[in-house]
């Protein structure tokens, strides 16, 4: 194999093919947040779900096959919020809705001109809220059975 140059200069391998069975399994998301206690209390009210503490100023909470990762960043500086929104499928979408709305963190933006801190049927056929916690990361729970697989 001849190596090839990255857009940064950095000279590279080119990468093996994966067997068809070897399709990388996604397991772990990370948030930033400023205040690890306030953070598992945030999450633990709002997901309905014990975390774990971990070393490092971090707490995992299993969400199904993907564990959320909570990171106390607040020794280096600011917390980067999530890029996009992360998304939880929930059973009953009312409860999560009315935790939500207890915690004051129902997003107060429109998406596709309908409230995104309202439970909405989507046009793409999900019914949703969206709402933030308290560091700027979207959230989205979309009930289970209306998620649109794309």
């Amino acid at each position: 194999m001849s190596k090839t140059k990255t857009p940064r200069g950095i000279k590279a391998m080119p990468a093996k093919r994966a067997a068809p069975d070897d399709v990388p399994q996604f397991f772990r998301l990370n948030v930033e947040v400023g205040d690890l206690d306030a953070a598992i209390l945030f999450y633990t009210d709002l997901l309905g779900v014990q975390g774990r503490k971990q070393p490092g100023r971090r707490c995992y909470f299993d969400c199904g096959p993907v564990t959320l990762q909570v990171l106390d960043v607040s020794s280096n500086g600011q917390p980067h919020p999530a890029a996009k929104s992360l998304y939880f499928t929930v059973e009953n979408l009312e409860a999560a809705f009315d935790r939500a709305k207890t915690l004051n963190c129902l997003s107060r933006e429109d998406v596709h001109d309908a409230p995104a801190g309202g439970i909405v049927v989507r046009p793409w056929g999900e019914r949703s809220f969206y709402a933030e916690d308290p560091w700027g990361n979207p959230l989205c729970f979309v009930e289970e059975g209306t998620v649109y697989p794309g």
